[in-house]
């Protein structure tokens, strides 16, 4: 017999991407008796929720939660939780497109371990617009692929926790499953009080925290996969990048022991790199790689220029100088090199610019709760 599922995609203003995601949607193998799709709409101002009403107004199975004002995504997920019949509830977005056997690949999986309280799928690329560079960058970049995350991670179940030092909390050793492709069991939802928090980002990793803290496990299904149509623009992509490394500081606040850690990112494989934790009143991690030492380096080449024309005569400034510009030229190359291998490659520059960028404010994004939370975080270089 097959289980009652909920699928909640929260939306706003997701004209751009809604109708594709209701093509594949549509296109889903599970019995709709069995099925009920909601859609929580924080407030959209385009065509979004037109187009979810004229599908609403021919399948039964399909809802409609209006929420003006909407604060955050999550806030949306928890009123679509509160209409949600489902033994098993699934997670995507309105930018997404589930492959037709999603629904029976999850479930399968939750029918091998009655202690799995989630299961994820891999996230793939699908193109809106086949010529655009923001999209081809993410493709290249692997936005949101899970096997990349973790090192090109096969199939099985996620790593318990350890110590919940920063870097399992959301750095390099935190296993979660973002909401464009999660599934639960209804009785995890319930373990973390049908509710994610309501800030603006970092909601799905604080709501699967919750839920392993209970004892559940995570299971990660590669196979199981939704393809994700990226951000239309540059400008786009930098804000949803700003809103990744904002998320952290109270993500670290909340769930983290007291400890800062410290990765070598710029030696060993990723995710494989050196690192320590240090007990600490001020809770974080510092990433110390290619993007931070290309900075360090220009900035000690650019002292070292200062200090040569202080004192024009001192060899000692102008090996200094010299040093610190090759260093900070070879860290350059390693930061840059992955986008000269992407096509076209006479948009080299292009994509240099999108890797600069969104680096930068994923930086600039974890800085910004440091004066609120106490909370230090230096995110990772690309």
């Amino acid at each position: 017999m097959n289980p009652f599922i909920s699928i909640i995609i929260p939306v706003r203003n997701a004209q751009r991407t809604i109708a594709k995601t209701f093509e594949y949607l549509m296109d889903i193998e599970y019995p709709r008796e069995n099925l009920e799709i909601i859609f929580a709409d924080g407030g959209s101002t385009d065509e979004t929720v037109e187009i979810i009403k004229d599908y609403q107004s021919k399948y039964p199975f399909i809802k409609l939660v209006e929420i003006p004002n909407c604060p955050s995504p999550g806030f949306a997920r928890t009123r679509a939780l509160k209409e949600a019949r489902g033994d098993f509830i699934f997670f995507t977005d309105g930018d997404c497109a589930p492959v037709k056997d999603w629904a029976y690949k999850m479930l399968e999986v939750f029918k091998k371990d009655e202690k799995i309280g989630a299961v994820g799928g891999e996230i793939y690329t699908l193109r809106v617009e086949p010529d655009n560079l923001v999209e081809i960058y993410c493709e290249a970049f692997g936005f949101n692929r899970v096997s990349w995350r973790y090192g090109n991670l096969g199939e099985g179940y996620y790593p318990d926790f350890t110590d919940l030092s920063p870097t399992e909390v959301c750095g390099h050793r935190a296993y979660f499953f973002v909401t464009a492709n999660v599934a639960y069991r209804k009785e995890a939802v319930e373990d973390a009080g049908r509710e994610f928090w309501s800030l603006p980002t970092g909601e799905d990793i604080d709501f699967g925290i919750r839920v392993r803290k209970k004892g559940w496990k995570f299971y990660f299904l590669p196979s199981a996969g939704v393809k994700h149509m990226h951000r239309a623009n540059l400008k786009a992509l930098l804000k949803v990048w700003k809103s990744y490394g904002q998320a952290h500081p109270p993500l670290v606040n909340t769930h983290a022991s007291s400890y800062m850690d410290v990765v070598f990112q710029f030696l060993g494989k990723y995710p494989n790199n050196p690192w320590i934790k240090i007990k600490s009143p001020l809770k974080g991690f510092i990433y110390i790689g290619n993007f931070h030492l290309l900075h360090l380096f220009f900035f000690f080449f650019l002292g070292g220029l200062a200090g040569s024309f202080l004192l024009p005569f001192s060899w000692g400034w102008k090996i200094f100088t010299l040093a610190s510009l090759i260093f900070a030229l070879y860290f350059s190359f390693r930061f840059f090199k992955s986008c000269f291998q992407i096509e076209p490659y006479n948009k080299w520059f292009s994509f240099c610019k999108m890797k600069y960028l969104t680096n930068l404010y994923f930086f600039l994004g974890g800085l910004k709760g440091l004066k609120k939370y106490k909370v230090l975080c230096i995110e990772p270089s690309f």
